[in-house]
This record gives C-alpha cells, structure tokens and sequence, in this order.
C-alpha cells in the first residue's frame, strides 16, 4: 500500500477507501477564564499551559469495504479520533493516511449555512465535499427524495429539527459515493424508517468498497453493522477485534464501573 506525503501528520493512500493510524498523540491546552495583563504577556512570553492528552498512541487499519464501529464512553476521545480522521485535526504526533473521497457527518449542522435553504445548502456541501455544482445539481432530486423533506426543501435549515438536519446531511454525504465515510451518532437524532433506509445505504457503499467508521452509543447498531470494533478508553485503544468479541468487552467492563 504506497502512500504520498500530504502535509505534517497526513498522507493520502493509493488504496482507496483504505485507513492506516499509526502512533497518533493528540493533546489539547485547557482553556482558562483568566485573562493575562500585558505586563505578563511581555515578561512571559513562552509560558504554555501543558497540553492534557486527549488520546495517546493509537494505530489501526480499517480495509476497504470494511465497517467498524467506534465505541466508549463521552469523553473518551472518539469525536476527536474522527476528526483526526477527516482531517479537521492535524495530531501532535504519528501519522493518519486515508485513501480515496472522504464524507464526513461529525457535528449536527457542520458545513450547513443557517439562512440557507436546504437545496441551497445541497450545493454548499457539494462543494465542500469536493465536486462542482453541476455535478451536485446533478445529484440534487436523488438527494431531495432520500432525505424525504418534501417543501422544507425550500425552507431556510435554521428552521428544520436535528432530525431532519440529519437526514439532508446524510443524503448529501452518500451522494458523492464516498470512498471513506466517517459518521458520528448523527443518525441518532433521525426516526427509525431513515435510520433503516441509512443503514442499508451505509451497506450498499461498504459493497462498493466504501470503508466506514461508525461511532455510536448503540451495541444493537453497532452489531448489526459492524465486522470490527475499536474501544477507546481513556484516549488510549482498549480493545480491537471482533465485534462480538470486543463488545462484550466493553459491556462488562461497562457493569463493573456502574
């Protein structure tokens, strides 16, 4: 698997929808409500609050065509693993690679315009995602009747529920057939039916080759697509292997902390 050399801490694979994580350290500063006098500033310049690690020495693969689950407990450093994944986080150290177009639906509302209307905000996120607006207006009514918001359509978003936020997101996303695709309990806030019609387009892309990383809450949704789990505990990786295998781990380890 050859790999190129994209900037400090990322490389893109020849492989698509192939992930490697080598070695990856991401810390973050605390923030502070003090604010410092210019005097301070002057005599100190060079004093920095130590970072406090948020996840520390974490390497894995995921292969194209491959769905694996990430779970653990808020604050556990899952969020910040995928951001590293997308490429919205650079790590302190060690590198990420990633193979082919990525879709990424990490925060609820991420890329979207408020005052926009939900098909103005398809072409907003076309863009983001990486293809012209031709191509987007292409894709634009098998992205309407996947999200199922009929006129809210041509509403501005700041007016749609989470759940339907999710559901334009999320048609958007998969439109672009994603080579890589990261998601973050963002379905959780859709209704069952979209939940079920999502999962079987999340099927339909792993088929194509499409490698998915999927972090939730729920062991049923977890089980039910995923082959592979990753537990992170504590910034640090607990467990990988199979799903089975790895959530029972985690289900036991859950009741003895409870």
């Amino acid at each position: 698997m050859s790999r190129r050399k994209l900037g400090s801490g990322s490389w893109t694979l020849d492989t698509p929808g192939a992930i490697v994580v080598e070695g990856v350290h991401k810390g973050f500063r605390p923030s502070t409500s003090r604010q410092h006098t210019l005097k301070e500033v002057i005599l100190s310049p060079r004093r920095q609050t130590p970072r406090r690690p948020v996840l520390t020495d974490i390497s894995f693969r995921v292969e194209p065509g491959e769905c694996v689950g990430l779970i653990g407990i808020n604050g556990a450093g899952k969020s910040t693993l995928l951001k590293l994944l997308a490429g919205t986080l650079i790590p302190d150290k060690g590198r990420i690679g990633v193979g082919g177009r990525l879709s990424a639906l990490l925060e609820l509302g991420a890329g979207f315009h408020p005052d926009f209307t939900g098909r103005e905000n398809i072409i907003l996120n076309g863009v983001i995602l990486g293809i012209t607006r031709r191509e987007i207006l292409g894709r634009s009514d098998e992205i309407i009747e996947f999200a199922g918001l009929g006129d809210y359509i041509d509403e501005p978003v700041k007016t749609y529920s989470s759940g339907m936020y999710a559901r334009l997101a999320f048609a958007v996303a998969v439109s672009v057939q994603p080579q890589v695709l990261l998601v973050d309990e963002i379905l959780a806030v859709g209704d069952a039916q979209f939940v079920q019609r999502s999962n079987q387009r999340m099927r339909d892309l792993i088929q194509s080759g499409c490698s998915v990383v999927l972090a939730s809450h729920s062991m049923a949704s977890v089980t039910d697509m995923c082959t592979r789990v990753i537990w992170v505990n504590g910034g640090h990786l607990a467990g990988i292997g199979p799903a089975a295998e790895v959530i029972a781990q985690y289900s036991e380890w859950s009741q003895h902390r409870s």
